[in-house]
């Protein structure tokens, strides 16, 4: 099994090699650098003419970008940090997610957004959040976020050459080291249908779940160790369910699993107030009812600190969601 950053790159080659309408542009991206963190490095020297390096404007470059995919071209902007995203937010909000309905359908805007977020790594509080939750809801931006349960590479492929409309892709910093897919050992895996999956984890040969742990990117790694020590530890055994597709919301997926447990605990890096969690326990309560019991678990509200202990208390770790899911349970 290949790495996220491998599939990513070699998802990247793939959609270079496939047309010639794909474009690839951001900061820092050309060999020898090949990215800040890596993912485009080699891209520049196979395809020199459509691999382009840009000013440090991140408006500039998604501006770039919609202007070119309004041309019929399928461009890929890389906005190095996430947290610099905020930087982009007019055109992604007022542009790229509006001309197609602004223009009674003439126009589509196949513009593709890739952006590493997250913390954990010492970065401090500028280049560690979690800000995807303050794109989510955008009507016409579709919001993807990679794990390691589906394809990285097929994920891009199909968001670059396939969708017509922004999709704004988040990649977890940490997930770029990890392997991905399930190798059938310990763990058995399901995937909903459609073109940004849905994945459910279980323990192999578990009894039925009596909880669903909800988790996106990296988060999804975490609730995997908590899924094991809840079940080894404490004989309560939990399915996890983990979107791809982050918004426009899924409900249909999220129902195949929360609907058999009747319990729910969300799991995201972003902080906990007005987030992707508290939206997803209003649509499952408003879905069923008095029946469902919900918990959250996210980063404190506060800025990312750059000290490694200090970083740790502030955003989530498994033993804070085995905690919540113990008491859930109760």
């Amino acid at each position: 099994m290949n790495t996220v950053l491998e599939g990513l790159n070699e998802g990247l080659r793939a959609c270079l090699r496939s047309s010639e309408q794909v474009y690839l542009l951001g900061e820092d991206l050309l060999d020898p650098y090949g990215g800040a963190f890596k993912v485009t490095r080699g891209l520049s020297t196979e395809f020199p003419a459509r691999v382009l390096g840009t000013p440090v404007s991140e408006a500039g470059i998604v501006g770039a970008g919609i202007g070119m995919a309004l041309r019929g071209l399928r461009p890929i902007v890389e906005i190095m940090f996430g947290d610099f995203l905020m930087l982009a937010g007019d055109q992604l909000l007022n542009h790229a997610s509006k001309f197609r309905w602004m223009s009674n359908d003439q126009v589509r805007v196949p513009l593709v957004v890739r952006t590493p977020m997250g913390g954990r790594r010492g970065y401090g509080p500028t280049h560690s959040q979690s800000l995807e939750k303050h794109f989510l809801g955008m009507p016409g931006l579709r919001t993807v976020a990679i794990n390691t349960l589906t394809s990285p590479g097929d994920l891009l492929q199909h968001a670059v050459l396939e969708d017509d409309d922004p999709v704004l892709l988040v990649e977890h910093k940490l997930l770029y080291p990890q392997k991905w897919g399930v190798d059938g050992g310990e763990f058995e895996l399901s995937l909903s249908e459609g073109s940004y999956p849905a994945s459910r984890l279980r323990i192999r040969s578990a009894p039925q779940a009596s909880l669903t742990i909800a988790a996106y990117g990296y988060m999804a790694e975490l609730a995997k160790q908590a899924l094991l020590e809840l079940a080894y530890e404490h004989e309560i055994f939990a399915e996890l369910f983990v979107p791809t597709q982050l918004s426009p919301f899924l409900e249909q997926a999220w129902l195949a699993s929360v609907s058999g447990t009747k319990r729910l605990l969300t799991v995201e890096e972003s902080g906990l107030d007005l987030g992707w969690g508290a939206e997803c326990v209003a649509r499952m309560q408003e879905a069923l009812g008095a029946d469902l019991r919900a918990r959250r678990v996210a980063a404190m509200q506060l800025p990312v600190p750059a000290a490694g202990e200090l970083e740790q208390a502030v955003l989530p770790q498994v033993e804070g969601i085995v905690a919540a899911a113990l008491s859930l349970m109760q």
